[in-house]
């Protein structure tokens, strides 16, 4: 399933677990008896992002898991991922075939050897989106774009759920919806479903994160050394 150019920004940018940053390490939620689940999402968002600061890096290993009506059954990609504050960004699929997608700043790369695809894009507009939404103190700018809801029961064990309804046309035309998995006791992104608006998923879930780690700049490369 080949994502469009945009696409393909949004969710290597959401996928990067940075973008979570502004509610890693908070405090677990109160429950709804105490306070809305608006509350408590706003509540997560504020205290996390006052620790965010403290992550430059990030590596993790991921597996992705695409659905369509053109497919007979899902694809599965697994990898690697790496993640350097201000804007550097590599996802590197390893199996089942390799692959690389990297972005710089406002320049992404997706390298696909075994289909002799390279290519580099502009998304200086879906990072300026994305850093926006995260920068503020509060969710007030997120909550512009999305109906954003920590929901009471989480379909994977042991996390906390939210999700994401765009508001904008522009969007949703695009995805439709976006679930998030926060670790209940780690706090740090566990995982992340896209649903696009012809009804495709794509889900990435993240596990053997490491937090800080020393980068090189092999880590960001498009072509094997």
């Amino acid at each position: 399933m080949r994502l469009p150019s945009r696409v393909q920004a949004w969710t290597v940018a959401l996928a990067a677990p940075l973008f979570l940053a502004v509610i890693t390490t908070a405090q677990a939620p109160q429950s709804s008896t105490d306070r809305s689940r608006r509350e408590s999402f706003d509540d997560l968002y504020r205290r996390g992002h006052q620790t965010s600061a403290g992550i430059q890096t990030l590596t993790a290993t991921f597996t992705e898991t695409s659905t369509s009506s053109l497919l007979a059954r899902p694809l599965v990609a697994r990898g690697t991922l790496a993640v350097q504050r201000p804007a550097r960004v590599a996802m590197r699929f390893i199996d089942p075939e390799q692959r690389v997608i990297v972005i710089d700043g406002d320049r992404m790369t997706t390298s696909w050897p075994a289909r002799k695809l390279r290519e580099v894009s502009n998304i200086s507009s879906a990072q300026g989106r994305v850093q926006k939404y995260i920068a503020a103190d509060s969710p007030a700018e997120l909550r512009k774009q999305f109906d954003a809801e920590l929901r009471d029961q989480s379909e994977r064990p042991r996390t906390f759920e939210v999700t994401l309804l765009p508001k904008r046309k522009q969007i949703r035309d695009t995805m439709t919806r976006l679930d998030l998995w926060i670790g209940s006791s780690s706090f740090l992104l566990d995982g992340i479903r896209m649903t696009f608006a012809n009804g495709d998923t794509k889900t990435i879930v993240f596990e053997d994160v490491v937090l800080n780690p020393a980068l090189d700049a092999k880590a960001f490369a498009i072509d094997p050394p």
